[in-house]
């Protein structure tokens, strides 16, 4: 039987304070193209390191690795600047990481964090277990640390957007048409992209796939920019909207949009500068939309770009 466990009330009225809508005036602004990847030399290891994204302020980098033992833990290396590298990342330890793979990480404004694991012996679940991760949102109080990891809730039961397979790279994004979670789950075969909304009191909705970045191979692992006009994901397809070729394995694919109340154009691939012949995955976009980080084969990468001002 599935517990109807959530997000608590406190932490629900919390998140909703502190998720705050972005502006949609950044739209007719372009980007110059990204540049060629390169390895984040400072944070990789010998061991299998990935699901890089960087907190707002751009000063830490989240990630998850198995340098410590496997499975996964997530870790975070933090910088003075955006323009010095990041430090040696640390774990996070426990509540946030477990004797399951923890992986995932997704930090959000208000000291919140979520991440997704494969937890069993915490509560409720989603027939999680070894290769079926469920979403989770835990809280740091400056004074006391970490929080209870609090489960969002199954979709068979109607309490949340978790289901019975695997979920990953849950993305937050807050619009003038609500608040979303995009992530993806295996639900029904292969990885594909949903979206849950936020409702009242805190609480994510059932997924409701998102049609148009979905193909009959596997789409996974979604982030969305911060004004919700730009998504970056990874996919197996043979093709792109424009007829190119897929680089290797998983590669990175992004869409836009003019308005948050418009669908998503169709995927395109981010080409060699980005892709390489391995497996590109969880991209993510940093807040101020200038670089995109993924991992490949076990590395971390990184790539840059401008912004392009091209008036009103």
């Amino acid at each position: 039987m599935r517990a109807k466990t959530l997000v608590s009330t406190a932490a629900a009225i919390a998140l909703s304070i502190a998720i705050m809508p972005i502006g949609l005036g950044a739209w007719f602004e372009s980007w110059s193209a990204w540049n060629v990847a390169t390895p984040v030399v400072e944070v990789n290891s010998p061991q299998s390191d990935g699901c890089p994204i960087e907190s707002r302020d751009g000063l830490s980098l989240y990630i998850a690795s198995t340098r410590d033992r496997v499975p996964n833990d997530i870790f975070a290396a933090d910088r003075a600047s955006k323009q010095e590298p990041f430090g040696t990342p640390v774990s996070l330890g426990a509540p946030v990481n477990s004797v399951f793979n923890d992986f995932c990480p997704t930090p959000v404004y208000g000291s919140y964090l979520f991440f997704v694991s494969e937890r069993t012996d915490e509560g409720p679940t989603c027939n999680a277990g070894s290769g079926r991760g469920d979403i989770y949102l835990i809280r740091r109080n400056a004074a006391s640390g970490w929080g209870a990891p609090q489960h969002l809730g199954c979709a068979d039961d109607g309490t949340g957007p978790n289901t019975t397979g695997a979920e990953f790279s849950p993305s937050l994004v807050t619009t003038a048409e609500g608040t979303f979670l995009y992530f993806s789950s295996d639900v029904t075969g292969n990885q594909d992209i949903y979206r849950s909304r936020r409702g009242r009191g805190g609480r994510f909705g059932p997924p409701v796939p998102v049609k148009e970045l979905n193909t009959e191979f596997d789409d996974r692992m979604p982030n969305v920019r911060a004004d919700g006009l730009e998504i970056v994901f990874s996919s197996l397809r043979l093709t792109d909207a424009r007829g190119i070729d897929r680089q290797g394995g998983f590669d990175v694919y992004v869409s836009r949009r003019s308005s948050t109340r418009k669908k998503w154009s169709p995927p395109v691939n981010l080409g060699p500068a980005v892709n390489g012949p391995g497996n590109e995955t969880r991209a993510t976009i940093s807040w101020d939309g200038e670089r995109l980080y993924f991992g490949r084969d076990g590395d971390i990468y990184s790539s840059m770009r401008t912004r392009v001002r091209s008036g009103h």
